[in-house]
């Protein structure tokens, strides 16, 4: 026990579950889903959107979506280093777990970047998610009105 009084490794409390519903969200790109862009996309802004102030800004999500868009550029470019570069792709997961401990996005982004990412496996899927959190962010900013 360190002494503090807002210890909470040994009270049996949780942080709430992440809400955002992901099993909709689907990369495959010989059967995309005509909601993905649209629909789909709406209710994960929804979802980020109904957050604090203070967490889930469109300039902290803008910044994972920038990188987003420089590995993309990068795999465009270089198709056949994506396997090099997928590791950094994926670190995006860490850096996302970070920012959610320093409480500048939510559970819910981190859970949307995990199940993004993990089905990212080649250009095509990149691609994809590249585009549905383009669509995604153009909700967003309707939503949380930052």
């Amino acid at each position: 026990m360190s002494g503090y009084k807002n210890d909470r490794r040994n009270t049996g409390w949780d942080e709430p579950k992440p809400t955002l519903e992901t099993s909709s969200i689907k990369f495959n790109p010989t059967d995309l889903d005509p909601e993905l862009f649209n629909g789909i996309a709406l209710n994960t802004a929804k979802t980020l959107a109904a957050t604090g102030r203070e967490q889930n800004k469109s300039t902290q999500i803008r910044r994972f979506y920038d990188e987003l868009l420089m590995w993309e550029a990068k795999v465009t470019q270089n198709p056949e280093k994506f396997g090099e570069y997928l590791p950094f792709i994926r670190m995006l997961n860490a850096k996302a777990a970070y920012a959610e401990g320093r409480k500048h996005v939510d559970n819910n982004f981190t859970a949307f970047m995990q199940h993004c990412l993990q089905q990212v496996t080649d250009d095509k899927t990149l691609r994809i998610f590249k585009l549905f959190f383009e669509a995604m962010l153009g909700f967003y900013k309707l939503e949380k009105k930052d």
